[in-house]
């Protein structure tokens, strides 16, 4: 092996000064399980309680819907506090909708109303798209009578 292969190899793995011995491989610090720990540690200290039998948690923002399915809760009444950990999903108010109107507040009545109005103004344009294809009929004449005038090719 040449000198400047080993050298290289040797500032690789090398973590101290001068004289230190060398590891063969570094080791890599995963900070998320620390990150877990403490807050963890936290929530004991606030005495949270975990909550069992959930099958979803629906968080409303606006339009948008923040769905978890199947969700870990934990939460403290004392300290006003509520843990929700699970994988979320966020979906328009429109595509939960039939299943929902149960969990809608006051505070969603506005956009139930605006859903509303949108859909309506979707059926009112759908009826008069309807409406273009078929002619209007004239009063007092029949489809006979024109079939009549009209010379025959």
């Amino acid at each position: 092996m040449d000198r400047g292969k080993l050298m290289k190899m040797a500032g690789a793995v090398r973590t101290g000064g001068k004289g230190t011995v060398r590891r063969k491989k570094k080791a890599v610090h995963r900070a998320t399980t620390t990150d877990d720990k403490r807050l963890q540690s936290t929530l004991k200290r606030l005495g949270v309680n975990t909550i069992p039998a959930i099958e979803e948690v629906n968080i409303f923002k606006d339009e948008m819907v923040i769905h978890f399915v199947n969700p870990k809760v934990q939460a403290s009444i004392t300290a006003n506090t509520w843990v929700v950990s699970g994988s979320p999903q966020t979906k328009n108010l429109q595509d939960l909708l039939p299943g929902i109107i149960n969990q809608l507040g006051p505070d969603n009545l506005i956009n139930l109303k605006k859903i509303a109005q949108q859909f309506q103004k979707q059926e009112s344009h759908t009826v008069e798209e309807d409406d273009d294809d078929v002619p209007d009929l004239v009063e007092g004449e029949t489809f006979e009578e024109a079939a009549k005038d009209e010379p025959s090719s």
